[in-house]
């Protein structure tokens, strides 16, 4: 058994506390008040990802917030906490499905779908 599969279950279970924990500093710091609709939870994850983008036109430098990351980094990191976020208080299990989705693309073909990216 590989690397990835004997690590699979530890990496489902910290996901999942890490997911909670996430979501329950997101309710503290008043960002579930009011109800989000999930067009706007998905518009928020993908701001964050278009902030990534800017990083990278402007030379990547460190972030403003966690220097010690790139900018690119620290962006990156928004997204999964935006999807730890929105998953816990949608009851999704992402942390499982990324792991089905892994197993799933080892099956795939070389570059499957003959789309050039």
């Amino acid at each position: 058994m590989d690397i990835f599969k004997r690590s699979t279950n530890a990496f489902i279970s910290l996901w999942d506390i890490v997911q909670k924990g996430v979501h329950e500093n997101a309710k503290s710091k008043g960002w579930w008040n009011e109800e989000k609709s999930d067009g706007e939870c998905i518009a928020l994850m993908h701001s964050e990802l278009s902030e990534a983008l800017e990083a990278l036109r402007n030379g990547n430098p460190p972030d403003n917030h966690i220097p010690i990351f790139s900018g690119v980094e620290a962006e990156l990191a928004d997204v999964v906490i935006r999807i730890m976020d929105y998953a816990e208080k949608k009851n999704f299990n992402v942390s499982k499905a990324i792991i089905e989705k892994i197993d799933y693309n080892r099956t795939r073909p070389y570059k499957h779908g003959g789309k050039k990216f």
